[in-house]
C-alpha cells in the first residue's frame, strides 16, 4: 500500500480535545508508537480510544482504513464505530476496522486461505459440542451435556493458552488447574476432537482455529505478512487485560517488527483467567516497549465519590503482582448516598428486603432498567426472581435463563412429575420432612450428588438442583403437610408467574455477566464466605487454597462495586433458609469496609434487621409463603369462594386481548392472577393493584376493563349472593 497521505489534516467537527481531561488528552495526543492506557472503571476509556483514532486520522498519521481496532464483543466494536462517526469522521468511521479478534481473523483467513492452503475446503463450525461429545464417547467418558461442556471448556482453555493435547497434563499440573476428569483422559478427548475435525470433505475449524491459522499464515508466509502489514499500520486493543496467549500471538503476527500499538486495560478488572485470559501482557507492556507512553486514567465519571471510595478500599488490600498496578480512582460526580451494608438472618429475608428496597427506588423515580441485582453464581437468582415476582416488579435475567427456564431445572421438575405419577414409588404421597428426602432421591439421577462436583458446568447444574432442594425445605418448613402434588403446584405457579412480557425491568445478573455494564442502583447480594469468595478456591478448613484465585474473587467484588453510579447496597445472610442455623459468615472481603456505625457492623449496638415484610393471608392473617399463596392472597389450605362465571368471563377477555396484542395469554395475566381476581372481587384500582402480579403498568393497561367486567358480573348476580 502507498504512503500515508499528509493532506488529511483537518480536525473533525466533533473532535474537541479541549473537552478531554488532561490524562485523556495526553493519551490522545501521544505520538505514533506504543501507548499504554491504564484506564480505571468509569474513566472514559472508550472516549479516549475513539478520540485517539480520530486524532491519528485527522492529523494525517494514518489513513482510516489502515487502523484495526480490536475489542472483545461485537457490541463494543459497534460502539466504537458509532462514536467515531459522532466525532465527525463521517465515511472514515466506516473505514476504521473495529472488530473482535475472531471476526478480524475470519475476514483475513478467508482472503489469504488460497495462498496458504490452496483449494482445500474448510468450514467454520457453528458449535463444538457434537464433536467433543463424539470424542468423549470414543474415549470412554460420559457424553452427558454438563460433562461435554466441561470438556469443551478445557479444550478452549488449552487452545487459548497455546497448549497442545500432548502438553495438557503437564500444563494443568504446573498451574494446579482443576480438571473435570483425569488430565490424561481430558488430553485424550482433546486429541480426538482435533482428529475428528479433519474430514474427507475438508477441514472443520473452530473459532480458536481461526486465530491459530491466521497467526501461522503471517508467521510462515512472508508474502502474506507483507501484504497484510502494508494494509494495516495502526492497531488499538481494548480490554487488554483479558487477552489470551493465542490472541497475543495473533497481535504479534499483525505487528511484526512495528510498534504502532495502543492498548487500553485495567489489571484490576481481570476476572476471566479461567478462559486463559492473562493481564501479564498489560503489566509487561513497558518492559516490551521501553519507549512506550503510559497514561493512567483515574478520574471516575461514572460513580459518586462514595461509591468510588468503597471501590478503592476493596481493591486497596489486594495482594500479588496485579495489586502493584492498582489505580486510585478519583470521583468526579457530586456526592451521593453512602453505600449500605445489610446483614439478614436468612436468605429469604435478604431477598424480600432487597425487593422492598427496589420497589422504594422505583416509586421514588429510579427506572427499573437502571437497577441491578448482582450475585456470584446463577443459582442465586431464584430467591430474587421470587421476591420481585411477589412485589409485581418486572425483571430480566442477563447472561442466563430464569431459574425455572434452565434445562436442569426443567429436567428436575419433569422427574418430580414422573415420580408423582408412580404409585409404586415408596413415599410418593408422603409429606413433611419425608418429602425433602424423596426430592433428593428423585433428583439424584438428574445430577444431584452429596458433594459438589468438579467442573464449572457440572457445578453450575448441581447448584441449581441444590437450590431446588433448598426451596422444598423452605416450603415444608412452613407447611408440614405439603406433599409432592402440592410441591408441583407451587413450582407450576412459580414458573407461570415468571413469564413477564419482554420489558425493561430490573436486571438480575452474575458478576461475570455484569462486566462492562453500569446502573444507577446496584445490589450486591449473597456476600458470604463460600459464595464470594467461591468455595472451591478455599481449603476445606476455610483457609486460602489458591492465593491467585482468591484475588480474582476479590476483583469480582471490585467489578461489582464499580457497576453502581449512585446507589449501592452490599448484603449477606447468616442462614440459607428461614429457621436454619446461622452458620454462614460474611465475606472476608468485607473486613474493614463496614462502617462502625452501620447496623451490619459487628461492634455496633445490636439492631434487629427487618426481615422483609411478607404479605399476609386475608383469611387467617398468617404470613404467606410461596408464589401460589401470595398471588391468591391466602394460604393454600384456607377456604375461599370463587366466582366461576367471573373467572370464565375474565379468561375470555384475556384470550381476546392476547389475540389483539399478538402475545401469549400469560403475558396479559397469568391463570393464578385471574383466579385471585375471581376470588377477591376488587372494586377499585387500589384493590386491584393489591393483587400480586398487577403492577402499575398492567393496572394502566387493563385495570378499567377488568373492573368493568367485575362490576358487570356483580350486577348480574342474585342480590343475596353479594
Amino acid at each position: 500500500m502507498g504512503a500515508v497521505s499528509s493532506t488529511s489534516t483537518h480536525q473533525p467537527a466533533g473532535l474537541e480535545l479541549d473537552a478531554l481531561d488532561p490524562e485523556q488528552a495526553a493519551a490522545v495526543r501521544a505520538p505514533r508508537g506504543p501507548v499504554c492506557v491504564l484506564a480505571g472503571a468509569g474513566t472514559g476509556k472508550t472516549r479516549t480510544i475513539t478520540h485517539r483514532i480520530a486524532h491519528l486520522v485527522s492529523a494525517g498519521h494514518v489513513k482510516a482504513d489502515q487502523v484495526l481496532a480490536v475489542t472483545f464483543t461485537a457490541r463494543a466494536a459497534g460502539e466504537l464505530r458509532n462514536r467515531l462517526r459522532a466525532l465527525g469522521l463521517g465515511g472514515d468511521a466506516n473505514q476504521v476496522q473495529a472488530r473482535t479478534f475472531h471476526a478480524a481473523a475470519l475476514r483475513q483467513l478467508k482472503y489469504f486461505w488460497p495462498q496458504i492452503v490452496g483449494d482445500v475446503p474448510w468450514r467454520l463450525i457453528d458449535g463444538k459440542f457434537p464433536i467433543v461429545a463424539q470424542a468423549a464417547n470414543r474415549a470412554g467418558l460420559s457424553s452427558a451435556t454438563d460433562s461435554v461442556r466441561d470438556l469443551l471448556s478445557e479444550i478452549e482453555w488449552a487452545k487459548a493458552s497455546l497448549i497442545a493435547p500432548e502438553d495438557y497434563p503437564a500444563a494443568v499440573a504446573k498451574q494446579r488447574r482443576e480438571t473435570p476428569y483425569d488430565a490424561l483422559r481430558v488430553a485424550e478427548v482433546y486429541a480426538g476432537y482435533e482428529k475428528l475435525k479433519a474430514t474427507p470433505d475438508g477441514l472443520l475449524l473452530d473459532f480458536d482455529d481461526l486465530l491459530l491459522h491466521t497467526a501461522a499464515a503471517l508467521e510462515d508466509y512472508p508474502a502474506v505478512a507483507d501484504e497484510f502489514r502494508g494494509r494495516y499500520r495502526s492497531f488499538v486493543v481494548d480490554e487488554y487485560q483479558d487477552v489470551t496467549p493465542l490472541q497475543q500471538r495473533v497481535l504479534d503476527a499483525w505487528l511484526g517488527d512495528r510498534d504502532d500499538l495502543t492498548v487500553v486495560g485495567d489489571a484490576n478488572q481481570t476476572i476471566y483467567s479461567f478462559t486463559g485470559a492473562t493481564p501479564g501482557y498489560l503489566l509487561d507492556f513497558s518492559r516490551r516497549f521501553p519507549d512506550a507512553t503510559v497514561v493512567r486514567l483515574e478520574r471516575d465519571y461514572r460513580s459518586t465519590p462514595q461509591v468510588v471510595s468503597l471501590a478503592n478500599r476493596v481493591i486497596g488490600v489486594a495482594r500479588g503482582r496485579i495489586a502493584g498496578t492498582r489505580l486510585q480512582l478519583i470521583g468526579q460526580r457530586p456526592d451521593g448516598p453512602e453505600p449500605v451494608f445489610a446483614e439478614y438472618d436468612d436468605g429469604p429475608a435478604e431477598a424480600a428486603a432487597v425487593a422492598k428496597s427496589i420497589k422504594r427506588l422505583i416509586d421514588a423515580g429510579t427506572p427499573a432498567a437502571e437497577i441491578a441485582v448482582l450475585y456470584r453464581i446463577n443459582a442465586q437468582s431464584e430467591s430474587y426472581e421470587q421476591a420481585l415476582t411477589e412485589r409485581g416488579i418486572a425483571y430480566q435475567v442477563r447472561g442466563g435463563e430464569g431459574f425455572f427456564s434452565r434445562p436442569e431445572v426443567r429436567q428436575a421438575v419433569s422427574a418430580l412429575r414422573q415420580a408423582a405419577s408412580r404409585e409404586d414409588l415408596p413415599g410418593a404421597a408422603r409429606s413433611g420432612p419425608a418429602l425433602v428426602t424423596l426430592v433428593r432421591a428423585v433428583l439424584a439421577p438428574v445430577g444431584l450428588t452429596t458433594a459438589e462436583p468438579v467442573g464449572a458446568q457440572a457445578r453450575e447444574k448441581w447448584a441449581s438442583l441444590v437450590a431446588l432442594v433448598n426451596l422444598t425445605e423452605e416450603l415444608v418448613a412452613h407447611d408440614e403437610e405439603l406433599d409432592l402434588p402440592g410441591l408441583l403446584r407451587e413450582l407450576a405457579a412459580r414458573t407461570e408467574a415468571r413469564h413477564p412480557p419482554t420489558v425493561q425491568g430490573v436486571t438480575l445478573a452474575s458478576l461475570h455477566a455484569a462486566k462492562g455494564l453500569e446502573w444507577d442502583a446496584v445490589f450486591l447480594v449473597g456476600l458470604t464466605d463460600g459464595t464470594l469468595p467461591i468455595a472451591h478456591v478455599l481449603a476445606d478448613d476455610g483457609s486460602v487454597g489458591d492465593e491467585a484465585k482468591l484475588e480474582e474473587e476479590r476483583r469480582l467484588l471490585y467489578v461489582g462495586v464499580t457497576r453502581a453510579r449512585e446507589h449501592l447496597q452490599l448484603s449477606w445472610a447468616l442462614a440459607r433458609g428461614e429457621g436454619k442455623r446461622r452458620t454462614r459468615r460474611r465475606s472476608r472481603f468485607l473486613n474493614g469496609l463496614v462502617p462502625d456505625d452501620s447496623p451490619a457492623s459487628r461492634i455496633a449496638a445490636p439492631v434487629t434487621e427487618a426481615k422483609g415484610v411478607r404479605p399476609t393471608c386475608r383469611v387467617c392473617a398468617k404470613p404467606l409463603i410461596g408464589t401460589y399463596a401470595t398471588m391468591l392472597g391466602r394460604c393454600r389450605r384456607c377456604p375461599a369462594e370463587l366466582d366461576a362465571e367471573l373467572l370464565v368471563a375474565l379468561q375470555e377477555w384475556r384470550a381476546e386481548k392476547a389475540q389483539a396484542l399478538q402475545v401469549r395469554e400469560f403475558v396479559v395475566f397469568t391463570d393464578t392472577t385471574l383466579t385471585a381476581i375471581a376470588e377477591q372481587l376488587p372494586g377499585d384500582d387500589a384493590a386491584l393493584a393489591a393483587i400480586a402480579g398487577i403492577g402499575a403498568k398492567k393496572l394502566d393497561q387493563y385495570g378499567a376493563e377488568v373492573l368493568a367486567i367485575i362490576a358487570s358480573r356483580l350486577r348480574a348476580r342474585p342480590q343475596n349472593r353479594r
